[in-house]
């Protein structure tokens, strides 16, 4: 990768010292106003055409950009705002080739908001949407800025931030870092955001929800563990295959850290879930991680625990870490013990419901609670005044092709807050919450906000829960009808902006009182419940699958891209496949270790959402997103489309996807995997792939320095023997 010369990177930054910049209409340059009028092409095509860095004036590199509350108190002495190519002789923006979870804490108390960022790198998809990946220090594409994606609000909002970073006298970042030192996009990302919430000192103290949320446009579910439904296990199986991000936070104490490892008030990423089998029966675990790359839980499968000796040696050793990354696995019991909340940030709305319809659609509402108009408080204590709410008319239709949708219809609503305040905390957020409320057969015909004496004699569906938190939300089952929502905080004359979304197969929504064509509706559709319905149905009949069930399932999926070649799994392949993801050495696969494959190979061929946004009937903005990984990469470096890959379309293959093998090894795996051409087709560059993703996850587990493991005989031969 190559740089741009010192000298050169000087001449640059002298000329930009009048700071940030705009077009306007008549080509002059002028300063933006605002986040949304610095456009970040524009900036950067000005810059590289003058040969100027980028100084952004919006968020200066100095104390007003961090704050003036106690963080400052937590700062060094001396604070220098440098550069990436000041602080590394080589930096990087982000690198397929490093190990996903590399971030570390700063002294901002943001773990909330790094909790969140890891949840986020396990789907690239999404983090690319944040984190647009067009970006680098090389010397044709530098010029000193970069750019984030977050949704604000209901809208999705670029923020330009220039690469001054604050560093101490040794050169260190103070705030968020990575664990490679040439790494950056975290840095910058934590800066952008920063700029986004008022300053650094606006990201002490937080939930790991608000963040997921701005990351996603998802819906946030938190759950009080100590109130956990019976089925927590099967919602979180659910969320995690349904592409939901999640996180968690422990129980206030006194001290710190505590005697069995986990910190107090703190917030962790969940990275996943797994039952095992062991002696005396199944396991349910669930894998954490501290954002601050080190200190563990010490409890039972705890790294050092004796817990690992009742599973299969496999098993041990793809699931045990034994090195202090901050990355942990606890049993689900120990977890709902010692953590307050489970935060689920739900990017389809069906968490908590398995009907198998085809369409959600979202409308979306804007409003306000001002004083003396529309701020009446909740019903409960202001009940001469809770009529003066924002209130919606929600109508839910019939047909959303669920054969329970003929009885009732799963609903789901969402409440967010928005104060004035360009700082995050400088105002605390009111205790909100919703209430909803079956329509009567006299206000059908009414566009008139309900009267105080409907709510006098009619009482609310739900029991409003008030919260405190910027995002409330409720899951409903309502027959077809209509109904009203009225969203309110705790107490009256308390001014806020709020967004108002509501889920469900099929609806409309429009404000009472108000211009009932501002309705904002988003139709996704969302095409991996096919397979996520086939799921259910065929693992009901067979619990667990072997080789040759695997072998037609794959021989009868419709291979879009690959069926001209002539694809088939034979059943040595399915075999191979089979000992690879069968972690409990029972001989066939659980829906839990099919599902892994199905979403390495399976989701990723084409399968996307596409969302439809239209305002008074006038279509605005549609967009499609594709997920890919074995299917696409294959197809992608088959540069002679000939259904196969030569060696050197096997090392860019490779590459691609994350993974770094020498030429030797590039060579050696067409001899074992391809054909007698040595071209490898996509049946075995799938095996080949799932094994060389397995065996490194197994050193990086096995190894304590990075560089060598030690196992047992029986350990080596169950790794050489069966996978």
């Amino acid at each position: 990768m190559s740089f741009l010369p010192l000298p050169w990177l000087l001449r640059r930054k002298k000329r930009m010292m009048r700071g940030p910049w705009l077009l306007d209409r008549k080509g002059a340059l002028q300063k933006p106003s605002s986040l949304g009028q610095q456009n970040y092409h524009t900036l950067l095509e000005e810059c590289l055409k003058n040969e100027r860095l980028f100084e952004d004036e919006l968020f200066p590199a100095d104390v007003r950009s961090i704050g003036t509350g106690p963080l400052l108190q937590k700062l060094p002495q001396k604070i220098h705002w440098k550069r990436p190519y000041e602080l590394h002789k080589a930096p990087v923006f982000s690198s397929a080739n490093k190990k996903r979870l590399a971030l570390c804490q700063g002294v901002i108390e943001d773990c909330w908001f790094l909790a969140a960022v890891e949840a986020l790198t396990f789907h690239q998809d999404i983090l690319f949407k944040v984190v647009p990946q067009n970006q680098s220090f090389e010397r044709k594409k530098y010029a000193g800025i970069f750019h984030f994606k977050f949704w604000h609000f209901g809208e999705w909002v670029d923020v330009v931030v220039d690469d001054r970073l604050p560093v101490n006298e040794e050169g260190h970042l103070v705030f968020l870092s990575s664990v490679y030192k040439n790494l950056f996009w975290g840095a910058l990302l934590e800066k952008a955001y920063a700029k986004l919430c008022g300053s650094y000192e606006d990201l002490q103290i937080g939930q790991v929800s608000e963040a997921l949320v701005d990351f996603t446009g998802g819906v946030n579910m938190t759950i009080k563990l100590a109130e956990a439904p019976p089925d927590l296990w099967e919602i979180m199986t659910r969320a995690t295959y349904s592409r939901s991000l999640m996180g968690c936070q422990t129980h206030a104490a006194p001290v710190r850290v505590l005697p069995n490892g986990l910190v107090a008030g703190h917030a962790y990423t969940v990275t996943g879930i797994r039952k095992v089998t062991c002696k005396h029966g199944p396991e349910n675990l669930v894998r954490l991680r501290n954002p601050w790359g080190k200190v563990e839980w010490k409890g039972d499968w705890s790294d050092s625990s004796g817990k690992w000796e009742l599973l299969s040696p496999k098993e041990k050793i793809l699931l045990r870490r034994n090195s202090d990354d901050g990355e942990f696995w606890m049993s689900l019991q120990d977890f709902q013990a010692h953590f307050v909340y489970l935060m689920i940030c739900k990017l389809t709305p069906d968490l908590m419901s398995q009907e198998s319809g085809k369409k959600w659609r979202c409308s979306m509402q804007f409003g306000r609670w001002v004083k003396g108009s529309t701020a009446g408080g909740r019903r409960k204590a202001h009940r001469d005044r809770f009529w003066m709410n924002p209130q919606y008319l929600l109508k839910v239709l019939q047909g959303n092709g669920s054969k329970r949708s003929l009885y009732s219809c799963s609903v789901l609503v969402s409440l967010i807050q928005k104060h004035n305040s360009t700082h995050r905390n400088r105002r605390p957020h009111f205790h909100i919450g919703l209430s909803i409320y079956k329509l009567t057969q006299e206000y059908y015909d009414s566009n008139n906000k309900l009267p105080p004496a409907f709510f006098a004699g009619n009482a609310p569906l739900n029991s409003p829960l008030f919260v405190n938190d910027r995002e409330v939300t409720q899951d409903f089952r309502l027959l077809p009808g209509s109904y009203v929502i009225v969203p309110s905080t705790s107490e009256p004359q308390q001014e806020s902006e709020f967004v108002l979304r509501v889920f469900s197969r099929n609806h409309s929504l429009h404000e009472l009182g108000g211009d009932s064509n501002s309705v904002l509706s988003r139709e996704i559709v969302d095409k991996h419940e096919d397979w996520e319905d086939f799921f259910a149905k065929y693992f009901l009949q067979y619990p667990e699958i072997n080789a040759v069930q695997l072998q037609r399932i794959l021989n009868n999926v419709t291979w879009t891209n690959l069926q001209n070649y002539g694809l088939r799994f034979s059943l040595d392949a399915c075999r191979s496949i089979l000992s690879l993801l069968d972690l409990n050495s029972t001989g066939t696969l659980s829906i839990q270790e099919f599902r892994s494959l199905w979403k390495k190979l399976l989701i990723y061929q084409g399968e996307h959402y596409s969302y439809t946004v239209w305002c008074s009937g006038t279509e605005l903005y549609l967009c499609t997103i594709k997920w890919y990984r074995f299917q696409e990469v294959f197809q992608k470096n088959d540069i002679h489309q000939t259904g196969a890959l030569e060696q050197g379309e096997l090392y860019t293959a490779m590459q691609e996807i994350g993974i770094s093998l020498s030429n030797e090894l590039c060579r050696l795996s067409t001899f074992r995997y391809g054909e007698p051409d040595l071209k490898i087709r996509f049946e075995n560059f799938a095996c080949l792939m799932l094994r060389v993703e397995l065996m490194m996850e197994a050193f990086h587990n096995m190894s304590k320095d990075g560089k060598g493991m030690y196992l047992q005989e029986s350990e080596w031969m169950m790794m050489t023997l069966y996978s």
